[in-house]
């Protein structure tokens, strides 16, 4: 058989089709690089009370963690609290961002623990100039400029609510995504405390997974002024923290 580059009989070389290679979308890939678990804004150094609960025994097994965090995810915390600043900078226009500092604020003053409001506070700080360096074009400077004047605190779930609508992605996903993200700090950090492994603790994130779902359909039946949370104990253990004898988290 002729190779197809060659020339036919009398005449010159005949051209080779190449197909034209579709690009994949995966923008998608930079919603997970902002659940990262190894992303540099300290979510390693924080267990929002978690630490105290198992010095004190309240957290022994992976079933407590599992039931730990469901409760945080859906009985008026993750889903009700943190997921109701998402909102809020969703459903601003571009040109007016000031609701959503407002329920920023509302959220954050419900937390009851100053280690709580500390935490979400460096958080966000660290992720905001973590992505002025990787997403250079990203237009950061309603809330850079919130932020220097102090009309926004810049907490990791208003930060992370901006720029995930800045990199295009839905409301759903970008709740979700901050549902998830929670979920996998705190099993990360049980990993450090308690004797379980890489292993089990994976297989409590994908048994947790699913309710994610519910998380996000509670969260989107509520308005952003109506976040509230009622996680008492996790807030008292997050005060008691810091007067442990021995601590691996900060304080």
């Amino acid at each position: 058989m002729a190779d197809a580059l060659d020339s036919p009989a009398g005449g010159g070389a005949v051209p080779v089709s190449v197909p034209t290679r579709t690009r994949a979308d995966v923008s998608w890939l930079m919603l997970q690089q902002l659940l990262e678990s190894a992303l540099p804004i300290g979510g390693f150094s924080h267990s929002f009370g978690l630490e105290t609960m198992v010095q004190e025994g309240r957290i022994r097994t992976s079933a407590d963690l599992e039931r730990y965090a469901e409760t945080m995810l859906l009985l008026q915390s993750w889903a009700t609290l943190d997921a109701m600043i998402v909102k809020a900078v969703y459903e601003c226009p571009t040109d007016d961002w000031e609701r959503a500092w407002r329920i920023e604020r509302l959220v954050h003053l419900q937390r009851a623990a100053a280690e709580s409001r500390a935490a979400a506070g460096k958080m966000g700080r660290r992720l905001l100039r973590l992505a002025a360096s990787v997403h250079p074009g990203l237009d950061l400077s309603p809330l850079e400029e919130a932020f220097r004047s102090g009309r926004s605190l810049a907490t990791h779930p208003l930060v992370f609510g901006f720029l995930c609508r800045r990199l295009g992605f839905p409301l759903h996903q970008a709740v979700q995504g901050l549902l998830y993200g929670n979920i996998v700090t705190c099993v990360n950090s049980a990993l450090r405390l308690m004797a379980i492994g890489q292993t089990e603790g994976q297989a409590i994130i994908a048994r947790l997974i699913p309710l994610i779902a519910e998380g996000w359909e509670l969260a989107n039946r509520l308005e952003p002024e109506d976040a509230h949370g009622n996680t008492p104990l996790a807030e008292l253990m997050a005060m008691r923290h810091e007067t442990l004898y021995s601590r691996l988290f900060m304080s």
